[in-house]
């Protein structure tokens, strides 16, 4: 399949590419399919770009790679959204905010994305947990997360990869369906 986007023009997919939010995102409750794409030239986002609205993508991020780790009951209707098992270990992804000034971005760590890889099956959880930031700065723990290893992209630390369709770095809309 072929979807089309405002930021990497026309994008070849597999089917099994495809994440679908039964509920769609907060804020975006139509938009049920998404796809993770990796663009090389990007060191450290992966963006979770709409599979129905051209114009909607955002950067997304593991938590693990500013530092953060859920430790997460979920709540019987998050289980059966996610068909998934209490024993299953989800992956998580945060959606990131980048102003004008890239000093002050956040991360929305009170909702993550949870995604059951094996499905494909994800969900923006809003997390009871009062410690969790909407507007958790990041800056300075991806700078120093660059300093502890200046070799490696920021976003191939983490997991993502395995989920991400990887952009040709020949041009923008080819992909190269290697991963």
């Amino acid at each position: 399949m072929v979807i089309k986007t405002t930021r990497f023009g026309e994008v070849e997919l597999n089917s099994e590419d495809v994440l679908t939010f039964n509920e769609g995102l907060l804020g975006f409750q139509d938009l049920r399919q998404f796809v993770l794409l990796d663009d090389p030239n990007d060191d450290i986002f992966a963006w979770l770009q709409s599979c129905e609205l051209s114009s909607v993508a955002f950067p997304v991020l593991e938590p693990e790679i500013f530092g953060h780790k859920y430790n997460v009951n979920f709540n019987r209707t998050d289980l059966e959204s996610l068909k998934m098992q209490a024993n299953q270990t989800p992956a998580f992804l945060n959606i990131i905010t980048i102003p004008d000034d890239p000093t002050q971005m956040t991360a929305n760590i009170k909702a993550p994305i949870v995604i059951n890889i094996e499905q494909k099956i994800a969900r923006q959880c809003v997390l009871q947990d009062n410690n969790l930031a909407i507007k958790e700065p990041i800056f300075t723990k991806l700078q120093s997360r660059v300093v502890q290893n200046p070799q490696t992209p920021i976003k191939s630390q983490g997991r993502q990869f395995d989920m991400t369709v990887k952009l040709s770095d020949s041009g923008k809309g080819q992909i190269d369906q290697g991963l």
